[in-house]
């Protein structure tokens, strides 16, 4: 049996494939609202996701379906803690976390996965990333991985950093640390002793997927991908400015010559300084000085470039990995025709990194095999004694 997964603020598919991928999984629905998006997503999956997470019809519509685990991500946005103190309804209206809480409550999921940035855990001082953990524990009654309740306050207790998970631990060579909040339904499994001591997955316990960055590049990308040398100078000059007020801003080149176990940066979804924080030292013959359409200036001469969107999906789990038949070799992961090369950078640094994915989604599996097992067992044990009693 598959558990079936609903993707919300799918982007291009990301989370799903990370759950399909252990053959444990399989997508109802989805909501994404990004045109572009859209495009991607329905090339890569054969379904339209056009949908809208804070809509009626949205809701009405997953009120009608049956599924056992709720994906997505969610923008960071600020919370009100004024108000008439009504629960979440009062303190998360207007956000689409609040969507998402609203949809949780209304269709009872045995599970779910929220996934999100770093700076959630620092959102308002904490007290974005508190209300979302007391909305679920509290208002939701959902077993959070790595909350405890205390026992004598009432209150929650956590350590944030429990909650982040970094890419270059799960093989790829990429240094993203991001938040990802599992929960269990306590109303189903009721307060198990085996829901305590979960703890998310630190790190892929297979080989690395890729050594370092030397694995993954590709040398002797095209011309278009250097830098002018006109826009180079400026970054060495918006560089040393920041150096000089003792700030360590700036460019850099993540495979450079002194550095023995070259790994990336964080890709961006805004894709500026995610580029400029990745650049690529990878010298060619006949680059320096060559004049490139689009560009100002001719070609830098010290062979730095920024990385090709290629790079990018294989940092993200995308390329050679999550759509590739390693029996036959065949990447079967490509974009549809009218995806820009600025759509594909944005789509990758929006998404989340697959093999991350994929080890939460296993992990999640035995957890909830483990927590129907011992459910259907009190079931039984339940039916017996009525049995006896009856007899």
């Amino acid at each position: 049996m598959k558990y079936r997964t609903i993707d919300l603020f799918a982007g291009i598919g990301g989370i799903r494939r990370g759950f399909e991928m252990t053959g444990h999984f399989e997508n109802v629905l989805s909501a994404e609202i990004d045109r572009y998006a859209c495009m991607t997503y329905k090339h890569l999956y054969g379904q339209d996701p056009f949908n809208d997470v804070t809509s009626a019809t949205f809701k009405n519509q997953l009120a009608n379906i049956s599924y056992d685990v709720l994906l997505g991500g969610f923008p960071c946005q600020a919370f009100s803690i004024a108000g008439k103190k009504e629960g979440f309804k009062d303190k998360t209206r207007g956000t689409l976390f609040y969507d998402i809480a609203e949809i949780i409550e209304m269709t009872r999921p045995k599970a779910f996965l929220i996934e999100n940035v770093e700076g959630l855990l620092r959102h308002q001082k904490g007290e974005t990333f508190k209300v979302i953990l007391e909305t679920l524990v509290n208002d939701l009654q959902y077993k959070v991985v790595g909350v405890s309740t205390n026992p004598i306050t009432n209150e929650l207790e956590y350590n944030p950093k429990s909650f982040i998970l970094n890419s270059k631990n799960f093989g790829v060579p990429q240094n993203r640390p991001r938040v990802y909040i599992l929960g269990y339904d306590k109303r189903r499994y009721g307060e198990s002793s085996s829901l305590d001591a979960i703890a998310l997955p630190q790190k892929n316990n297979r080989f690395p997927i890729y050594r370092n960055l030397h694995d993954l590049l590709e040398y002797g990308a095209d011309p278009e991908y250097y830098l002018s040398s006109g826009y180079l100078e400026t970054l060495k000059r918006h560089k040393a400015r920041h150096k000089g007020k003792g700030n360590g801003f700036g460019y850099m080149v993540v495979n450079a010559k002194n550095i023995e176990n070259p790994i990336s940066n964080a890709v961006l979804a805004t894709g500026g300084s995610g580029k400029e924080r990745n650049l690529v030292y990878d010298p060619q013959e006949g680059i320096a000085g060559l004049l490139v359409k689009s560009k100002k200036t001719p070609l830098n001469g010290e062979g730095i470039r920024q990385m090709t969107p290629g790079e990018w999906g294989r940092l993200q789990g995308f390329v050679d990995y999550a759509f590739k038949d390693f029996q036959t070799g065949i990447d079967e992961f490509s974009f549809p025709q009218g995806v820009s090369k600025a759509q594909q950078y944005k789509q990758f640094g929006n998404s989340v990194t697959i093999p991350v994915i994929e080890t939460i989604a296993a992990s999640m599996y035995d957890v909830l095999y483990e927590l129907e097992v011992n459910l259907s067992e009190a079931i039984d044990n339940l039916q017996n004694k009525s049995l006896s009693k009856i007899v």
